[in-house]
């Protein structure tokens, strides 16, 4: 497994480079089968560290995890231990869906913009009805199933996460609600 363990503007030593690794790897190897690469980046945040940690499994699936603590050390091990418990939650799955999947998952590219929210631009008359974009990224879009599609929003923490569904070949979106469900959109179906 390959790690990339770096510091914003922080110096990292080889002491907890080799911490970082020997328990990313434990936690890893103990729930995950086969991953790919690990990202550890860590920067300060006023008066605390931060750490933030991805790690890519050989099935596409990512797993994101993020720590704050007065320490570079209890930082990491506050990511590493939200990172088990994702892991720890969705073994069975991870190893389920690995079996089915012979290839890795499918990803198809589509373009992302962030637009200027409407406070930038207080008590000015926009030229046209155009928002303002302000950048412009590229993002990879799995192809999923709705299942697997929610365990990876899950893994990753996000709130949203846009997919080809594998069944109907179509643009679909899992979200988390207000009530705590999660809901799910599929364009195929309207």
């Amino acid at each position: 497994m390959r790690y990339q363990i770096s510091g914003k503007q922080i110096d990292i030593g080889t002491a907890l480079q080799s911490h970082v690794k020997s328990e990313l790897n434990e936690v890893i190897n103990k729930y995950a089968e086969r991953p790919t690469d690990a990202t550890v980046i860590f920067s300060k945040s006023g008066a605390e560290f931060v750490c933030e940690a991805v790690v890519h499994l050989s099935t596409g699936l990512t797993s994101q995890a993020k720590g704050h603590a007065h320490e570079i050390y209890a930082s990491f091990d506050s990511a590493c231990q939200k990172m088990e418990k994702q892991l720890r939650r969705y073994k069975r799955r991870l190893k389920d869906h690995h079996r089915d999947r012979s290839q890795p998952v499918e990803v198809s590219g589509a373009a992302s913009y962030i637009l200027a929210s409407e406070n930038e631009s207080e008590g000015i008359e926009p030229d046209s009805l155009q928002p303002i974009i302000v950048a412009e990224m590229e993002h990879n879009i799995p192809s999923l199933s709705v299942g697997e599609a929610v365990m990876q929003m899950e893994l990753a923490g996000a709130p949203v996460l846009v997919f080809k569904n594998e069944a109907s070949r179509s643009v679909s979106v899992v979200y988390r609600r207000d009530d705590g469900n999660i809901g799910w959109i599929d364009a195929a179906s309207a």
